[in-house]
């Protein structure tokens, strides 16, 4: 069995039938599959015309596509990507999407997101 610390919430198996949609957004909404201090694994659905608003933060983010086609821009570069694409975004650099095609995004962000972690 593996520990678990406050900044830890990761099983060494994780279904995602046991974890519960957070809405964030119009037509967005998220789950947090797993976390620790230095990694973040979150599944964000979108629904077609969702925006992913452009922001920026400190972590280093890595994202696949896992349904449906976005446009995406990073650092003022757009790019449409589809299932099975990929976007790599380095730590302070502006960054948004919009949902071309109803759709999945499996981020990944290392350290964790500080900010998705609701405080109870």
């Amino acid at each position: 069995m593996i520990q678990q610390t406050t900044t830890m919430k990761a099983n060494v198996f994780i279904e995602d039938k046991d974890i519960d949609w957070e809405v964030t957004g119009t037509g967005v909404k998220r789950k947090i599959m797993a976390y620790d201090e230095r990694l973040m694994l979150v599944k964000v659905s979108f629904l077609k015309g969702s925006v992913g608003p452009v922001h920026q933060h400190h972590h280093t983010q890595i994202t696949h596509v896992q349904s449906g086609a976005f446009e995406v821009i990073i650092g003022g570069d757009k790019k449409v990507l589809k299932a099975g694409d990929a976007f790599y975004i380095p730590p302070h650099v502006d960054h948004g999407c919009v949902c071309l095609e109803d759709g999945i995004l499996i981020d990944v962000f290392s350290p964790h997101r500080e900010d998705f972690i609701q405080k109870g």
